[in-house]
């Protein structure tokens, strides 16, 4: 019986995992926000659609403990973007550079001058797999796998379960720009964005969240859906950059 109702329930889960999941995806968010913004999607070489799997996340940095293995230029940035976030970052490295041993006694990441041993891992939350060689990366993610850790592989991404992102930061205005694992597109890209997203929007942000949080901290909720709507339009970029901002949100104030 078991048997009878999985095969029956086979081609059911199968079409909700394609064109009709899908779809019902984009109902339930046309329901709170609109249409929804087709992108181009890739193909193969057969023409068939290929899927986006990557899942952006903002994670709160000071919950964080990572583990960096490698003290190399890539190790030494994966540390740092992570460091400067407030994770509480280890570092295992048989031959650490000076910029890593700098980032060491600057913002305090912790450094083992040793080679990779299994059950280094331990209570790392995040694993970054950025030796000089493949042979010990492969290891690496191997075991945090094997510790339901999420790892990033430096020299193969896609032997990873996450990948860091070019990042762009202006106050709380964070955007992270992946391209496919090409990082030179990613930082071009990031860099485009940040010429235009700068310190404005940080600052117009910032003023945005206070106010937010007044707002519903006195059970204005409803008020600031109303004000949000009303300033957070299709003008909102246009008016951050021409500085009227301000004078549409002081007169919610």
């Amino acid at each position: 019986m078991a048997g009878r109702l999985g095969d029956r329930a086979t081609p059911h889960r199968r079409r909700l995992a394609g064109a009709e999941r899908r779809d019902l995806l984009e109902r339930l968010v046309r329901r709170r926000r609109g249409d929804v913004r087709r992108l181009p999607r890739g193909r193969d070489q057969w023409g068939r659609t290929l899927p986006v799997s990557g899942v952006p996340v903002l994670l709160e940095g000071a919950a964080l403990d990572v583990l960096v293995v490698g003290g190399g230029p890539v190790a030494v940035r994966k540390a740092a973007a992570f460091a400067v976030a407030g994770a509480s970052v280890r570092v295992i490295a048989l031959a650490p550079t000076p910029a890593m041993r700098e980032l060491v006694r600057t913002v305090g990441v912790s450094l083992s001058e040793r080679a990779y041993e299994r059950g280094d891992i331990g209570g790392a939350a995040l694993v970054i797999a950025a030796t000089n060689e493949p042979a010990t990366n492969a290891a690496i993610a191997a075991d945090a796998r094997a510790s339901s850790r999420l790892v990033n592989v430096a020299d193969a991404p896609e032997d990873g379960s996450f990948a860091t992102m070019a990042t762009h930061r202006a106050g709380s205005l964070v955007v992270g720009v992946s391209a496919g694992g090409v990082p030179g597109a990613a930082a071009r890209v990031r860099d485009a964005i940040a010429r235009r997203f700068d310190e404005r929007y940080g600052r117009a942000i910032a003023g945005l969240a206070t106010l937010r949080r007044s707002m519903l901290h006195r059970g204005a909720s409803g008020e600031w859906r109303a004000l949000a709507a009303d300033v957070i339009d299709e003008q909102f970029c246009d008016a951050v950059e021409s500085g009227t901002l301000d004078e549409r949100v002081a007169a919610w104030r």
